[in-house]
């Protein structure tokens, strides 16, 4: 008898993710009865829920992505803006998916990393670069349409 693969789980990278898509993430994981797990370094307030449960991690850059990095299993799902912990998540042959519904995938993940580090190095140098535009409704159904695929890939 082969062992049993558990049942894959959503992992949020909870810190910087917009209240709206946790809404959604809290109505699936009831919906299709799947572990969702909320990883950030501050106390979260998640609701009443078998399925919805949050991990506070210390202080420090990285450490929610090295707790998510660590626990993660073949197949989970991970909801996360990260460019570096997305490219991490895919080596670990799971899904990373952004709060705007983009799929991360081998072929993306390159490029985008390529132009964080441009960005960065902007920012280093002085150059306004500004944040990430507002999320929009096209953006949390594009997210809600992902998840919904993933899900049903899962069996949910």
């Amino acid at each position: 008898m082969e062992p049993q693969t558990p049942a894959p789980r959503i992992w949020v990278d909870a810190d910087a993710c917009p209240a709206v898509i946790k809404e959604i993430l809290f109505r699936a994981a009831e919906r299709a009865r799947i572990e969702t797990i909320l990883v950030a370094n501050q106390w979260l307030r998640t609701p009443p829920s078998r399925f919805v449960r949050s991990l506070q991690v210390a202080g420090g850059p990285d450490v929610a992505d090295d707790a998510i990095v660590e626990r993660l299993a073949r197949g989970d799902l991970v909801v996360t803006q990260d460019i570096p912990l997305a490219a991490r998540v895919l080596e670990k042959n799971a899904v990373a998916l952004n709060p705007r519904g983009e799929l991360y995938t081998a072929n993306t993940i390159a490029e985008r990393l390529s132009v964080r580090n441009f960005m960065e190095e902007l920012r280093g140098a002085g150059v306004q670069t500004g944040g990430p535009a507002a999320l929009h409704p096209r953006d949390r159904q594009a997210f809600a349409a992902q998840l919904d695929r993933w899900l049903a890939q899962q069996g949910h």
